[in-house]
């Protein structure tokens, strides 16, 4: 196992956020990580990041125990994320963003230039790699966002509604690079409303609510639950 959650809790006051979580991700596998607002998904994104800390539960990496570890430390074994919010340089170009990144891994000089150029090609923005980040539109800071994590060459990604605002054709365009990572041997867990995203390119889906998970297996199966169903009641679950 790439992965390995055991027994995952955190609470803020009297607030379980999440609870008693236990789930395992292999390499080259997409995991679908979904639940009505509020489930605690992202916190779940969080914990595994080192940006909270649990109250109780393991997380282990490639057989390591990460558990607590400070999110520099994570991000170096091996996991990156993006975040709902996207939150680039704004004033440096999209070059210089990827850059960056490179840079946490020791890249330097002309190099760096040439790997932030080919991730730049990876995500469909090597024709704005010039461009300062405050002039992109929504999806290509949601591109940028993409690039900049995978900068870290990370084993497994992480991302948080990547998706969310993107036209039909760049869904379709950002779902043809996520299985290309696949096949790279990539693992992903993916946070993620738009169920037909869910449905065409996750190996397994994990559903939550209220902190706890109700359901998990093969996105059909899980999408004939009726624990599922009852959970999005009223929402826009469409298998």
């Amino acid at each position: 196992m790439l992965l390995e959650v055991e027994g995952l809790t955190k609470s803020f006051g009297g607030l379980v956020a999440v609870k008693n979580l236990s789930f395992s991700v292999n390499e080259g596998e997409i995991v679908g990580l979904i639940g009505p607002n509020g489930a605690g998904k992202t916190t779940v994104f969080n914990l595994i990041t080192g940006f909270l800390k649990p109250d109780y539960g393991i997380i282990k990496f490639n057989g390591k125990n990460i558990t607590g570890a400070k999110p520099h430390k994570i991000a170096r074994e091996g996991i990156a994320r993006t975040f709902q919010v996207v939150n680039p340089f704004n004033e440096m170009t999209c070059l210089d963003n990827v850059s960056v990144a490179l840079c946490g891994r020791g890249e330097r000089g002309q190099i760096l230039k040439k790997k932030a150029r080919e991730i730049l090609e990876q995500v469909g923005l090597l024709h704005r790699e010039n461009e300062i980040a405050r002039n992109l539109s929504h999806g290509e800071l949601k591109r940028l966002e993409l690039a900049r994590a995978l900068a870290l060459n990370p084993k497994l990604l992480l991302l948080d509604e990547i998706f969310a605002g993107l036209s039909f054709e760049e869904t379709n365009e950002i779902i043809d690079l996520l299985k290309a990572l696949k096949r790279e041997g990539k693992a992903i867990i993916i946070i993620e409303h738009v169920m037909r995203v869910i449905m065409s390119i996750s190996d397994y889906v994990i559903v939550m609510s209220g902190g706890e998970k109700i359901a998990s297996g093969k996105p059909l199966e899980v999408a004939r639950d009726m624990r599922v169903i009852q959970a999005y009641m009223g929402g826009n679950f469409v298998a």
